[in-house]
């Protein structure tokens, strides 16, 4: 579905408007819609550098905006690391997209896929610790935009999503989007878990508008 990455003005450097479209209602699920067009056979990239992975975690929470400026410093300094991270990120996009889309469908979920997705989560976990918080404690993983490095950390809170959510009782409600030009994947949390679409403003009213015309032409 093309238009769905917004464009970021050059001058914004702090206050940077959203760059990703976020309707999933899980952060794993809005990591693997950032490959759009799916369907197409022509599928467009929205993580096409390392800069665009740090603005997805900016604007799904995963940095704040301080932890985001000081990775876009860091991974300037270093851009024989970044290419790395970026190439593990869409494995782990597309290993997540395996193993989803295999649930949606209600087919047998690949062993290989399976595989890759465990081996994200046992490094992931290897990252995370407990840290005091508000009088009690937290989950926090190591050098997220905190310490020079540590470029890959962005990935362990999607890893940790995708773990809770396929051990979840809410994973029947996966759905992907009817748009057969979208499939965008979503958590469906309506009344009557029967939504259909990504979201109403994009696929939604797309539909509503060709059902309009369809309704014009047989008149």
């Amino acid at each position: 579905m093309a238009g769905r990455r917004k464009k970021l003005h050059p001058t914004m450097v702090r206050r940077r408007p959203p760059l990703f479209e976020l309707t999933a209602g899980v952060l794993c699920l809005d990591f693997i819609n950032t490959l759009d067009n799916r369907p197409s056979g022509e599928p467009k990239e929205l993580l096409a550098c390392y800069g665009d992975l740090v603005r997805f975690a900016e604007d799904t929470g995963i940095l704040t905006p301080a932890q985001a400026d000081r990775l876009f410093v860091w991974s300037a300094a270093d851009p024989d690391e970044t290419p790395r991270v970026l190439q593990a990120a869409l494995e782990l996009r597309e290993v997540m997209y395996a193993v989803f889309s295999a649930v949606i469908a209600k087919r047998a979920v690949p062993a290989s896929a399976l595989a890759l997705l465990n081996g994200y989560i046992q490094l992931a976990a290897q990252h995370l610790s407990l840290t005091p918080a508000n009088g009690g404690f937290a989950w926090r993983y190591d050098s997220c935009g905190d310490s020079p490095g540590g470029f890959e950390t962005i990935l362990w809170p999607i890893v940790r999503s995708a773990a809770e959510l396929l051990a979840s009782d809410n994973l029947p409600l996966v759905r992907a989007c009817s748009s057969k030009t979208c499939q965008w994947f979503f958590l469906d949390t309506s009344k009557n878990h029967r939504r259909r679409w990504c979201s109403m403003k994009l696929c939604g009213n797309r539909a509503k508008v060709r059902k309009f015309y369809a309704r014009q032409r047989e008149g």
